[in-house]
């Protein structure tokens, strides 16, 4: 696997080696061993896969507290644009954002670390993604910043007007709402 650091702190893109031939293709999507050495030594304790269709923006979502999770993220099937924003106040890339495409095509994952929000929008006509997370679900920890915070100025890569938002994503306040540069 291929390992590499972006310009936010602790995120980190992993493209797995593809061994392909006239049958098909096979990859190692996930070494534990590998993984702990150069990215993370947390145990993942659960895994979920989404559903979405073309236009939908799911985030940004976060956990808060000790029941932060660090995940890592990878499209099964379509394309998306996965999107994290750093709230780790100590981090020297605090308030700053990033944006990545992901697809089963490029089998790329992304490594988003705790204390990070995220989000994805849908480029594809649907969208399978699964992630591990590190930390379990906890509901009343259940957090989130406006996707479409114009301070933040995130380029989703999809026309705002045909975004296709939950009523709960509409709802999350801004960065300047909780946090202070």
């Amino acid at each position: 696997m291929q390992y590499e650091p972006t310009n936010i702190e602790g995120v980190v893109i992993i493209t797995p080696q593809l061994h392909s031939d006239a049958r098909g293709y096979f990859y190692e999507s996930f070494r534990s061993d590998e993984f702990c050495a150069h990215v993370s030594s947390r145990p993942f304790v659960q895994e979920n896969q989404s559903l979405s269709t073309k236009g939908v923006v799911r985030g940004l979502h976060f956990q808060k507290g000790d029941a932060a999770q660090g995940k890592l993220v990878r499209v099964v099937e379509g394309c998306v644009r996965d999107v994290v924003v750093d709230l780790r106040q100590d981090s020297p890339t605090f308030g700053r954002w990033a944006a990545f495409e992901l697809s089963a095509e490029n089998n790329r994952q992304i490594y988003i670390p705790r204390g990070l929000a995220h989000g994805f929008a849908v480029l594809s006509q649907r969208a399978v993604l699964q992630y591990k997370c590190d930390a379990y679900y906890a509901p009343e920890a259940d957090c989130g910043l406006l996707w479409c915070d114009e301070a933040l100025g995130i380029d989703w890569g999809i026309d705002p007007s045909e975004a296709i938002i939950s009523e709960k994503d509409q709802k999350w306040p801004t960065f300047a709402d909780c946090y202070k540069f």
